[in-house]
């Protein structure tokens, strides 16, 4: 990439080494300083002269024991004695009064007297400035922490953009699997921050924002840093929450800084993650709209309004909100254009396992394309979490190289919950559950819109005590009122399967009951699937902005259509209801035998239950 692509040289510390030797010293001379104050206030220049009180040396001088003394500032006398073998000992005494007599009893005794005022020496000075040298040397040091942490307790208003420097291999459009439409869209931009004068020359104006949507974790980072990768340009990144702060005014100043730092760096590429964070409709928060929030967003319409795209800098931005954005975002002139990073099909899916799957060791009898096949639904993210799963559990059963068993496991872990094999089940609830799970299992087999059944098991998985796992051939894409029917059959198959064996049910139907309800309700009320009521949507949603999920449904209709919505959702679902027992009645031997293996076994593939029952093997789907 362009820019300064030299290797950060950082200390042990994260720091650069010459802030980290320049903290060090100030840190060591700090210490230093310190021992010597300790030193000079305990062994301070009093030198080793006795110190004894006034009385005692009034007596020496009667008994005729003092030599000579020299009376500093009238406050204190300094002198030497004599002792009994004839030795000079020097003292001190402080004049605790106004001795008018003291001198005529000194020239009384032939006591040679001097005086003068009181001697400063430098050890003194020092320890008397030596409180002000330590505040001054702590007041540096703390300037050059704040200077070495990159000066945040001065520069909060500084944008908090990290500069991406591709040191190793380059991310590019290689690197991201499927995403074919999404690539062709951005490769103008591409081919514009490459060379800009081959659209110039033409009149053409690139688009000066590129807004990203699509679902959690389908990769919108990944292509703006493979973006970045094919135009070999800075990388600026920075989330849409690292804008708001507690303090008023920080956000739009970092805005500010935002785009200085990409036309410094130009051409380069300023990503916005989670755009929704800051770019909500204004006006639109309960209580009142957030200031800080709306004086954020302002900033950056302004800057992107004023944005030359002679400066050769793209502002791609990423979120899986766009419905909760601002308008004037979204118009021509700032984010003028929306590529979707949509979820990745089979094919696709089997490349990103394909990419994933680089640096592992794989078996011989892995097969990507059944693992991606056994994995609709699931982002570019899911699918590298289940790769890593896969790889820990052969990790875990010590094997040189990651089998399809692991994958397997791996699959049912993400897509069921953890498998809890030490639960202890009492035999009759474990009884109950092998023919709940059978009703549900063997349903798939008699209607001919049910996708196929993968897998049923009696293992406690997550919050479940059992599963019945059935998969697509194909990506869906839409729904058939067909399917939707078989759906709901499928799901009372195992409130069904509880009446007929034990004529009463148990509390594991409810979250059937629920899916069921929920599947019905929607086909009258969203779908027009209801022959009495017609192609008509009833209750709109209401998602606040700010809560971005429907909390409540607005009733639009009368009493009387309330009434009837009742009934079709009722009548739907108790004809799901009734064709699962006669289904269930017809074929009891089934049920009963498949209910019994489950017991035995746990786990039963669609392959066992197929030669169990002694129906025809499933044929092979078409690549």
């Amino acid at each position: 990439m362009n820019g300064d692509n030299r290797k950060d040289k950082r200390g042990p510390e994260g720091g650069p080494p010459r802030l980290q030797f320049n903290n060090r010293i100030a840190l060591i001379s700090l210490l230093v300083l310190v021992v010597i104050f300790i030193l000079f206030f305990v062994y301070s220049d009093r030198g080793t002269s006795q110190e004894i009180p006034y009385s005692v040396f009034l007596n020496y001088v009667d008994q005729g024991l003092v030599d000579s003394v020299k009376i500093v500032d009238n406050t204190e006398v300094q002198g030497t004695l004599q002792n009994q073998s004839g030795q000079l000992n020097t003292f001190r005494t402080t004049i605790p009064y106004p001795d008018a007599g003291l001198m005529d009893r000194l020239l009384e005794k032939n006591i040679r007297v001097t005086g003068g005022p009181k001697s400063v020496s430098p050890f003194r000075i020092f320890i008397d400035f030596l409180p002000w040298i330590l505040m001054i040397v702590f007041i540096w040091f703390m300037f050059r922490q704040v200077q070495g942490s990159g000066n945040r307790a001065f520069n909060f208003g500084k944008s908090r953009a990290k500069q991406y420097l591709d040191t190793g291999k380059k991310i590019t459009f290689n690197d991201v699997a499927g995403q074919e439409e999404a690539k062709y869209e951005l490769q103008e931009v591409v081919e514009f921050l490459k060379s800009p004068q081959k659209f110039s020359k033409l009149g053409a104006k690139i688009p000066k924002g590129v807004l990203l949507v699509g679902m959690p974790g389908t990769g919108k980072t990944l292509m703006a840093k493979a973006i970045a990768g094919e135009a070999d340009v800075s990388f600026f990144h920075m989330s849409g929450s690292d804008f708001v702060e507690m303090f008023v005014g920080v956000g739009a100043s970092r805005v500010r800084d935002l785009f200085e730092q990409g036309r410094k760096h130009a051409p380069c590429i300023l990503f916005i993650d989670e755009l929704d964070a800051v770019g909500r409709v204004r006006g639109a928060g309960y209580g009142g709209g957030h200031d800080e929030r709306e004086q954020t967003l302002n900033q950056m319409l302004v800057e992107m309004d004023g944005f030359d795209t002679k400066d050769g800098v793209i502002i791609v931005a990423a979120t899986n909100r766009p419905d909760v954005l601002d308008p004037a975002l979204l118009r021509p002139g700032r984010f003028d254009r929306q590529v979707v990073i949509d979820m990745p099909d089979t094919r696709e899916r089997e490349k990103i396992l394909k990419i994933h799957c680089r640096n592992i060791p794989l078996s011989e009898n892995v097969d990507l394309n059944r693992v991606a096949r056994a994995t609709p639904g699931s982002s570019g993210a899911d699918l590298a979490n289940l790769v890593n799963e896969a790889a820990l559990y052969g990790a875990r059963r010590n094997k040189q190289k990651v089998d399809m068993e692991d994958f397997e496991d791996a699959r049912d872990k993400t897509m069921m919950g953890v498998a809890r094999k030490s639960k202890v089940i009492p035999p009759k609830v474990r009884r109950m559950t092998a023919y709940h799970e059978a009703g549900h299992a063997l349903l798939h087999y008699y209607l001919k819109n049910a996708d196929p059944l993968h897998k049923v098991t009696i293992v406690p998985h997550g919050q479940a005590l059992g599963v019945a796992f059935s998969l697509p051939e194909s990506d869906a894409y839409s729904r058939s009122e067909g399917w939707l029917e078989d759906r709901i059959t499928i799901t009372m198959g195992g409130y069904a399967a509880e009446e007929i064996i034990f004529q009463e049910n148990t509390t594991g139907a409810q979250n059937d009951i629920d899916q069921a309800t929920e599947i019905a309700r929607r086909m009258v009320c969203e779908w027009g699937m209801s022959r009495s009521l017609g192609p008509i949507a009833y209750g709109q949603k209401e998602e606040p902005i700010f809560l971005g999920k429907e909390i409540a449904r607005h009733r639009d209709y009368s009493d009387e259509t309330a009434k009837l919505i009742d009934k079709e959702i009722r009548g739907i679902v108790e004809s799901g209801l009734k064709k699962a027992k006669d289904l269930l009645t017809e074929h009891k031997d089934h049920l009963e035998l498949l209910a019994t293996t489950l017991v035995k076994q746990e786990t039963l593939d669609d392959a066992q239950i197929r030669e169990l029952l002694g129906l025809p093997a499933r044929e092979k789907m078409e690549e």
